[in-house]
């Protein structure tokens, strides 16, 4: 199929914010990973080694595993740009930055646990690696570094960045809890979920850390309330842009991309955006659709196939795709308003370019 002379065109400035955003991310990840490695170098050896495991640095015996994904770090190098973006070195941020990370990887480990997720970034899960137990503790450990790591920051700022990480991590339990509530909804009817209420609890399970990421750093950096509002917000949007990408992913993604089973969200019955809009639809595909998740038999890999493929036809990626867009807008809107420096700001820019070509 030939392609437009404007998606050609387009072609470009894809590739330049991709190029930007490794960059940035590689560089952030480097002023990063030795003080979270020290972070996690303080736990009791044996809880440290299955957070090695969960942050890609080592296999399940402790050896170093070079060949194993690390993430992208974009959490921490959201706290890192925040410090930049108002003037300050992005060292001024590195607690900031090691906190989120560790509230992030704290986050997969049970996440993984309470959907039953056997993978994470195309190898066993911890719990799966450890047992249930051991990784609910490890989970548990970085939750408290988190906290432990923003108090010992140290100025003025500090007290006021612990506060805003543990209400975060209050409103991250919160949007973790109503996901896990959804599940158990019905997909037609009046107790079926509004897409509305599914984007609230995008923003408080996604949404917010991203939010708390961008604004601890200008906060340690001792920016001005606006700003830092400002950077939430964005955060805010990135996050639930960030969580439609997501979506779109656990249907139709690549697994040896994405390192996870393709149409694990669909065997799971799992409430997802693409599957809420095409449920909307209303259309003979979306009635068909309905029928499939209101069988009670687990699905096979053909029956989820045929899901994804009714998804797709009632309007679900299309309408998924548009809110990440949607969303990814208002960021920048909110970026624009804050008056942040040239050079980061372009650098956050890229970022938000990048994220939505994730599904691609």
């Amino acid at each position: 199929m030939t392609r437009s002379a404007g998606a050609v065109a387009a072609e470009g400035p894809v590739a330049a914010d991709a190029a930007r955003a490794r960059s940035v991310l590689t560089r952030c990840r480097g002023l990063v990973r030795p003080a979270l490695a020290e972070a996690v170098g303080t736990l009791h050896p044996w809880i440290g080694r299955i957070a090695g495991y969960a942050l890609g640095w080592s296999d399940a015996a402790g050896t170093p595993a070079p060949g194993a994904s690390e993430g992208k770090g974009l959490r921490g190098a959201l706290a890192v740009l925040g410090a930049e973006a108002v003037g300050a070195p992005g060292e001024s941020a590195i607690p900031a930055a090691v906190a989120v990370e560790l509230v992030h990887t704290f986050s997969l480990l049970h996440d993984d646990l309470m959907d039953g997720d056997t993978t994470r970034r195309g190898r066993t899960a911890a719990w799966r690696a450890f047992g249930t137990g051991p990784a609910v503790l490890a989970g548990d450990a970085l939750h408290a570094l988190a906290v432990r790591t923003l108090a010992e920051a140290g100025g003025p700022a500090s007290p006021a960045a612990v506060r805003r990480l543990c209400a975060t991590l209050t409103t991250l339990v919160a949007g973790q809890a109503d996901d896990l509530l959804l599940e158990h909804r019905p997909w037609a009817g009046p107790e079926a979920v509004p897409p509305e209420e599914y984007r609230s609890v995008a923003e408080r399970k996604t949404g917010v850390l991203l939010g708390c990421a961008l604004a601890l750093g200008a906060e340690l950096a001792g920016a001005p309330d606006e700003s830092v509002t400002a950077l939430d917000r964005a955060g805010r949007h990135l996050g639930i842009a960030f969580q439609a990408v997501d979506d779109l992913l656990g249907i139709w993604g690549d697994p040896a991309l994405t390192g996870k089973p393709v149409g694990g969200d669909l065997r799971r019955g799992k409430k997802t955006r693409p599957v809420l809009a095409a449920l909307a639809d209303g259309g003979p595909e979306s009635r068909e659709l309905a029928a499939l998740l209101g069988r009670s038999a687990p699905m096979d890999d053909r029956t989820a196939a045929r899901a994804a493929t009714l998804a797709e036809a009632a309007g679900g990626l299309a309408a998924t795709r548009d809110e990440a867009h949607r969303h990814l807008e208002a960021a920048r809107t909110q970026l624009r308003a804050a008056r942040l420096h040239p050079a980061p700001a372009r650098d956050l820019e890229a970022l938000i370019g990048s994220l939505f070509h994730r599904s691609r």
